[in-house]
Parts: structure tokens; C-alpha cells; sequence
């Protein structure tokens, strides 16, 4: 498998996607960097969004709409990293390194031990494992921020969601009409990935945040 072919991976990146980010591959070999999102991204979100199809947007966005409102691109691009944690995956194999996928976990208040999970992934990429690159980054980071759990709204017709939450310990808990809700555990979730083998990059995200917290830096 192209995994097994690729050379040591840098822990953390000191090019054009930023002194904090983490350089691993997908399923295919691709080469990707996964680093925090910032306003400054807007552009690419936007970009990444209008490739997504119609029904992408719409499972993501519970709308068909060819973009969501302008306040919710706002809120998705506003992580200070402890009420809003976000990062995006991109593509280093594309000179413009176009946004891949995003992954969210919010909450109101810096006490709160639970946080409203979200991810989405370009349609180009599906099938790449880039959706538990992401999710797995999200999960380390939440654990070094103290956060418990998250908490996921999905549409009860988006299947590919369903199942990605309930194989990392996604528990149903309610439904509102189409959506359903889940509740995935942050710590039975890394533990779970962590048994993983594929995709493959899950080792350079493990050992990012391990090497981080030896050093002092905490789970950020």
C-alpha cells in the first residue's frame, strides 16, 4: 500500500501552511497538511464549499443552497481555540493547496464539558479518509481542552454520518424531526482510533499531540 511507502513524516510544518500544523498522507499517498482554521481562510472556504455538490452542502448544511449566509461563514472562520475549536485539511499536491475538509467542536461557555460537532469534506475527496484525519485532530485537541464529549446533529437520511459517529462510540440520544442527535465521548473515541491502522496518517496526528505533550504544549 502507498502507506507503507512513504517517507518519515514531519511532525509539525515550518512551510506555507504554518509553524503549527501537522503533515501526513491520505489512503492514496496524497501528501496533506491539517492545520487551525483562521478568518483569514475565508476565501478557501468559500472555495471549498462551492466545489462541494448539492447534496453535500445540504447533509452539511441541512441546506440546498449554493452557499450557506454570509454569518455562518463568519461563525465557521471565528476559532479562538477554546469555544470554537476548527481545523482544515489541505491538499499540498495542488500548488493553490485548496481546502479539502473542515472539522468543528463549539460551545458556549469554556466550562462546558460538551461541544457541537461538525465535520465536511470536499466531494473530490471522499473515500480518502480525510473525515477521521480530521476528526481525530479535533478529538486531541478537545481532550487537552478538557472536553468530555461531543455532540453531533445529523439528518437521519445521511447514512455515511450515522455510521462514521456510531463506529467511534456515537451514541443516539434524541431526535428533532429529520435530525438526529449523538453523543460521542471524546476519550472511548481516541481510544478506538488509536487501535486503527487506516488511513494511515493517523499515526503522524497521534504522534503530533503526544510530542506536544511531552514537551509541555498541551493537547493544542
Amino acid at each position: 500500500m502507498a502507506d507503507r511507502a512513504q517517507p518519515p513524516l514531519d511532525l509539525v510544518s515550518q512551510g506555507p501552511c504554518g509553524d503549527a500544523s501537522i503533515h501526513t498522507h491520505l489512503e492514496d499517498g496524497r501528501r496533506i497538511c491539517i492545520r487551525t482554521v483562521s478568518p483569514a481562510d475565508e476565501a478557501r472556504l468559500r472555495e471549498g464549499i462551492a466545489r462541494m455538490s448539492p447534496r453535500s452542502r445540504y447533509l452539511r448544511f441541512f441546506s440546498g443552497g449554493a452557499s450557506p449566509p454570509d454569518w455562518v461563514i463568519e461563525r465557521l472562520l471565528d476559532a479562538d481555540g477554546v469555544l470554537h475549536l476548527a481545523w482544515g485539511a489541505l491538499d499540498l499536491g495542488d500548488p493553490a493547496q485548496p481546502a479539502m475538509g473542515v472539522v468543528h467542536a463549539m460551545r458556549p461557555d469554556a466550562g462546558d464539558a460538551v461541544a457541537e460537532f461538525s465535520v465536511g469534506v470536499v466531494d473530490a475527496y471522499h473515500g480518502l479518509g480525510i473525515g477521521r484525519l480530521l476528526t481525530a485532530t479535533l478529538l486531541l485537541d478537545a481532550a487537552g481542552g478538557r472536553l468530555e464529549a461531543f455532540r453531533a446533529h445529523v439528518l437521519s437520511e445521511n447514512d455515511a454520518a450515522r455510521s462514521f459517529i456510531k463506529r467511534l462510540g456515537g451514541v443516539h440520544v434524541g431526535q428533532d424531526g429529520p435530525q438526529a442527535e449523538y453523543l460521542l465521548e471524546v476519550a472511548p473515541a481516541l481510544a478506538r482510533l488509536r487501535e486503527e491502522s487506516r488511513p494511515g496518517g493517523l499515526a503522524a496526528i497521534f504522534a503530533h499531540f503526544d510530542a506536544r505533550e511531552a514537551a509541555g504544549g498541551g493537547g493544542g
